[in-house]
């Protein structure tokens, strides 16, 4: 299969997905409707005020976090591959009467469906991954940035994505080796449905990542590691003070980066 084939597979997935992820506990749409942020605290201490900024969200999945952001004050345009994921973030939008653009689109193909330049582009956790390899995506967030333009990533460390569902084990390469295809039971927003779920992924180093947007022309600015996730989305998890590590592995696993990046 190419990598065509391999999109085709994944926005199959995340369609199938959308209405399971909204009715879930994970995303808690109630508490959503009713005011509360999706936003993370990793992501908000480094995005600070963004009140009047233009913002870009790649892979916005069912639009949660660009309303979040939109309900900051910014104007917020959300991409996303599935269709069924960006008609719900659009009938979102419009109950909660907030205002957001949202387009599908594959993120690699933003230059054939947006124009102009934005102050931020965000993108977070569980994003890199169904990339096949980095290099034009950071080429387009360089070029969609202002200059001076902020680019922010926060994804869950590929050490992570090295092991087995349990973490029992050292399953995957650390390297961007090929094409992983899998089909899983359940979602980490649902693990009690039934339902299998085909997708094919990708690991990216970090040093894949880095390369990627030097090359591109950005400037790193800010690089952190974190030893927890603030989603309970694996599995053998026990609550820590900021929320979940991996039971046995509690403060020696990274679980999360983030990076920031600025278009000179």
């Amino acid at each position: 299969m190419d990598n065509k084939e391999y999109f085709e597979i994944n926005k199959k997935n995340w369609n199938e997905r959308v209405q399971a992820h909204m009715d879930s506990d994970f995303y808690d749409m109630k508490a959503f409707e009713a005011g509360a942020t999706s936003l993370k605290e990793i992501e908000l201490d480094i995005l600070g005020d963004i009140s009047g900024k233009r913002v870009l969200h790649l892979q916005c999945h069912f639009g949660q976090d660009a309303l979040s952001l939109a309900r900051m004050g910014a104007d917020v345009t959300g991409i996303d591959l599935s269709d069924k994921a960006i008609e719900k973030a659009r009938e979102i939008a419009s109950k909660l009467n907030v205002e957001a653009e949202f387009v599908c689109c594959n993120v690699l193909e933003i230059d054939q469906h947006l124009t102009g330049e934005y102050d931020i582009i965000f993108t977070t956790y569980g994003v890199v991954g169904w990339l096949p390899e980095l290099t034009k995506w950071a080429k387009l967030i360089h070029q969609f940035l202002k200059p001076q333009g902020r680019f922010l990533l926060v994804e869950f460390h590929p050490v992570v994505w090295m092991h087995d569902d349990d973490f029992k084990q050292i399953a995957y390469s650390y390297f961007n080796k090929e094409a992983i295809i899998e089909t899983s039971e359940g979602s980490y927003a649902d693990k009690d449905t039934s339902h299998n779920y085909e997708s094919v992924g990708w690991n990216h180093d970090l040093s894949e990542v880095f390369t990627a947007l030097l090359q591109a022309g950005l400037q790193i600015k800010l690089f952190k590691e974190y030893d927890f996730s603030p989603y309970n989305c694996f599995n053998n998890t026990v609550p820590a003070e900021k929320g979940f590590q991996i039971k046995g592995l509690e403060g020696k696993l990274p679980m999360v980066y983030a990076v920031e990046a600025t278009k000179l």
